[in-house]
């Protein structure tokens, strides 16, 4: 059977480098997703170019430093599905350097932008954290970048759905410029989880069923949604973790739910 080009296995680097996308790898035009392993005492130096950054410290400490900017030692959670994160937004055209504070892991979400922006520090009072659903449709969101706080394109959020749960779901879609009713939204899914040998279901599928993917993921794997409905389930016994990367041309969340599975909603 072909690799499916939706899953994105991490990959073994010296550098600590686990994941790039850009959006020439993923065949679209808004998201980029790097997840990397920094060692304590170790610095990487970027560059963001014409894309803005929200640097998420998803374990350990980091200290994120740009020109007149400095994060300080920020983070502190053991892992992803303790607490909330702490994070840094960066404007377009900014040269950076993530230094571990202590051995760490850092996610950096992309998207097109200006620069008009300035710098900050997102802080965990600054993280709006909910519940959506009930019973076994229910997890629990953190929003970093939600459509009320300060960015150009980025929509950034945390979800947890505990073992046996689904999420993104009753399923829905987000592939039409098509506002109020519908927004068009490139995303990733950034994957931990809890024990980490266990795994998650994911489905990507369109109306028409043009595609139509089942992908069993693991780990630290990436999941593309260039289009269509993206359910997520999470085995008995194992708590997943997603990371949520959206953009598009306009930044704003409109979806539309499968209708065939709209009736869950009352």
């Amino acid at each position: 059977m072909p690799r499916s080009k939706l899953l994105v296995h991490p990959r073994k680097s010296a550098n600590g480098l686990v994941h790039r996308v850009t959006p020439k790898s993923a065949g679209w035009t808004y998201v980029g997703f790097e997840a990397r392993d920094i060692r304590k005492g170790a610095r990487v130096a970027l560059k963001n170019g014409v894309m803005e950054a929200c640097i998420v410290v998803l374990s350990g400490k980091a200290r994120i430093k740009a020109k007149g900017f400095d994060s300080g030692a920020i983070g502190g959670r053991a892992h992803v599905f303790e607490g909330t994160p702490w994070s840094v937004y960066l404007p377009a055209h900014s040269a950076y350097t993530i230094e571990g504070a202590t051995d760490c892991e850092v996610a950096i979400c992309t998207a097109p932008a200006t620069g008009k922006l300035p710098a900050r520090v997102i802080g965990p009072d600054d993280v709006e954290t909910l519940t959506r659903g009930k019973g076994s449709n229910t997890r629990h969101v953190r929003n970093i970048l939600s459509e009320t706080a300060s960015a150009e394109s980025l929509l950034v959020v945390e979800v947890i759905t505990p073992g046996g749960n689904w999420s993104s779901y009753p399923p829905h879609k987000h592939d039409r410029d098509a506002l109020p009713a519908e927004s068009y939204l490139e995303e990733t899914y950034y994957h931990r989880l809890s024990p980490p040998q266990g795994f998650a279901l994911q489905r990507v599928y369109t109306d028409d069923r043009s595609l139509d993917e089942t992908l069993a993921v693991g780990d630290r794997d990436v999941v593309l949604v260039p289009r269509g409905y993206h359910p997520v389930g999470a085995p008995h016994g194992y708590d997943l973790y997603y990371l949520n990367v959206m953009a598009g041309p306009k930044r704003t969340w409109r979806f539309h739910n499968d209708p065939d599975h709209a009736w869950m909603l009352g």
